[in-house]
């Protein structure tokens, strides 16, 4: 049956190829832009301002800074999102699973036809949720390391300056102060913070890396120690204390750091980092210097211990020195064996001298009675005769005497006698020593090659050395 037809007027109205327009019907077609415009006046005018309480699930940081996550329970889910400027004053890192309250307001996606929440706060449901992300925060810390024994460094035992990070009012700093004055007058930074709300965590981090950035020597002198303090409260008035921020602050900063948040039985997570914890800010005080009365009392008891020491040992050397004095032998009686030794050398010696003299004037009498005139000159003329006849040797044998005969003594110019023919040949300058005299030659010819082989015993000639 098609929809103009007379049957389906007469049954009522039906499905239609073509909408048309009926008179007196005033719910006039929408675009879908419309009707989406619509419903989100209408949804932000109803829910403009809500608390929606539920657990964090999906959440993320984009590179805008806004955050995306959504709120849920057990039976719904719900979009929710929180742009960059509120974003950064969220006193809290939000994770996964926590339980949180969020406020703001109910808008829709047009794009994706969904609703959401626009947040503008978003806070923690009850301590019960704060406890549980203090516990998964400090568990996801524990596994990166930064609560190792191993990490605590030892404090200085004597620190010349010491950086104070806290509120600069309240009775925390004036504690500290005094009890740094009663025990060790030393000097202190005081870096002021506020050490509770949106803004604490941050001032207290940057405390902490701007003591770490002096320089030593400087303006500023670099504190030997720093203590982070605050007074006690609950566990939401010192979670700044376990901010991301200020943890990662006190692991990186290379100072020793005292942390003394809260009173002996609150713990917070800069506690584990910091290198040793106080139970109170006034026992920080006491941890970081020692007592100087305590310390001038022990160098006096030290100095009269060494001086009674020094005592013992010189009166116990005394007394060994007295004992092995007693049983030592007198002088006298240790020289008396080398006295008696040189007395009897003594008479010795005289007695050998005396001996000696008389052998020896004996010895002389028998030795002149020999020594008679006769028997000298014949020793005299047996000399002579014996050098006589060594000076007729020494004259034969004296090679000068055969240059008168026409002999030659052939020198190379080094003075060195030149004993062969071939050796002459060789030589570049030669000296001829006659009896009248010397005259220097030089050869004509480089060896047997200029002349045939002289006969052996042949006299060499002038005209085989001279041009």
């Amino acid at each position: 049956m098609f929809p103009d037809s007379p049957a389906a007027d007469q049954d009522g109205p039906s499905a239609r190829l073509v909408a048309q327009e009926r008179p007196g019907d005033n719910a006039l077609a929408l675009s879908v832009s419309e009707l989406s415009a619509d419903l989100k006046r209408t949804v932000e005018d109803r829910f403009g301002h809500v608390r929606v309480r539920g657990e964090l699930s999906g959440f993320k940081r984009a590179a805008s800074g806004h955050l995306y996550l959504c709120l849920k329970d057990e039976s719904a889910v719900l979009d929710a999102v929180m742009w960059k400027g509120q974003a950064a004053r969220l006193a809290f890192r939000p994770e996964d699973g926590i339980e949180v309250i969020a406020t703001g307001r109910i808008t829709t996606f047009p794009g994706r036809s969904k609703y959401q929440i626009v947040i503008d706060t978003l806070e923690l449901a009850g301590e019960g949720a704060l406890m549980l992300l203090f516990e998964r925060v400090k568990a996801r810390l524990a596994e990166e390391g930064l609560f190792a024994a191993e990490r605590k460094r030892p404090l200085p035992f004597l620190p010349r300056v010491i950086g104070v990070v806290t509120s600069p009012t309240g009775a925390v700093i004036r504690d500290i102060l005094h009890r740094l004055a009663d025990r060790f007058p030393s000097h202190v930074l005081v870096w002021p913070v506020l050490v509770q709300g949106e803004a604490a965590a941050g001032q207290v981090s940057a405390a902490i890396r701007g003591f770490d950035a002096l320089q030593s020597g400087g303006p500023i002198p670099r504190p030997d120690l720093v203590i982070v303090a605050r007074g006690g409260g609950s566990i939401e008035d010192l979670w700044a204390f376990n901010e991301e921020v200020v943890v990662r602050a006190v692991a990186d900063c290379a100072i020793p750091i005292i942390s003394a948040v809260g009173h002996e039985t609150d713990r917070t997570l800069c506690d584990y980092v910091a290198d040793r914890r106080a139970p109170t800010p006034t026992a920080a005080a006491e941890i970081a210097v020692p007592v100087r009365a305590e310390l001038l009392a022990g160098v006096r008891d030290d100095g009269v211990r060494i001086t009674r020491s020094v005592d013992r040992v010189r009166d116990r050397a005394s007394e060994r020195f007295e004992a092995l004095r007693h049983r030592m032998p007198s002088l006298d009686r240790l020289l008396a064996p080398q006295r008696q030794r040189l007395d009897d050398l003594g008479e010795r010696l005289g007695r050998g001298l005396a001996q000696r003299l008389a052998l020896a004037s004996e010895r002389h009498t028998r030795v002149d009675a020999r020594f008679t005139p006769t028997l000298l000159s014949r020793l005299v003329r047996r000399d002579a005769d014996r050098l006589t006849g060594l000076a007729r040797v020494l004259a034969s044998l004296d090679p000068t005497r055969l240059l008168a005969k026409g002999y030659a003594m052939v020198h190379d110019g080094d003075g060195r006698l030149v004993t062969s023919a071939a050796k002459a040949l060789t030589t570049p300058r030669l000296s001829l020593r006659f009896a009248d005299g010397a005259t220097e030659v030089a050869p004509v010819g480089k060896g047997p090659a200029r002349s045939a082989p002289r006969a052996r015993g042949t006299p060499v000639g002038q005209n085989d050395f001279f041009d």
